[in-house]
């Protein structure tokens, strides 16, 4: 079932049971695969990986919102975004812990080549595509500076 689908249908259960927090984050997103379906140039279907970027998209955007609310102090609207967050990230493939990630980004050094800082563009493009929705961007390179630095 294609992710649109999917989403329509969990709308439809979430307004049954009456989660609020549950079907804003829904709409959300669905508003987002719609958007992307109909910009400009577009072919009207939005594939797969596509798809990921969205929802990575909309979940690095609450993860930001929910910083900005607890450094002003305004914990209601920080935990309405984490609640948002928790509903998009069950769309996304399983996140990778620090150790999976880092024993990922070894391999691709080693069949890169890496061996410093320098080199650190060859290892991200790499690791980006093989890594997709699996971890976060700023992770994935926290980790590489740290190997390749350190």
């Amino acid at each position: 079932m294609s992710l649109k689908l999917q989403i329509e249908a969990d709308i439809k259960k979430a307004m049954l049971a009456r989660e609020k927090d549950e079907l804003k984050a829904l709409r959300a997103i669905k508003s987002m695969i719609l958007l992307a379906e109909t910009e400009k140039g577009g072919s009207g279907d939005v594939s797969e990986d596509a798809e990921l970027k969205l929802l990575m998209k909309a979940v690095k955007q609450r993860k930001d919102s929910a910083q900005i609310y607890k450094d002003q102090g305004r914990e209601d609207l920080a935990t309405t975004e984490v609640a948002e967050i928790a509903v998009i990230e069950k769309y996304l493939p399983k996140q990778l812990s620090e150790d999976e990630i880092r024993a990922e980004l070894e391999k691709i050094i080693a069949q890169v080549g890496a061996s410093g800082p320098q080199d650190m563009g060859k290892v991200m493009g790499m690791a980006s595509k093989a890594m997709a929705g699996k971890a976060d961007g700023k992770t994935i390179s926290g980790i590489v500076k740290s190997i390749l630095v350190g």
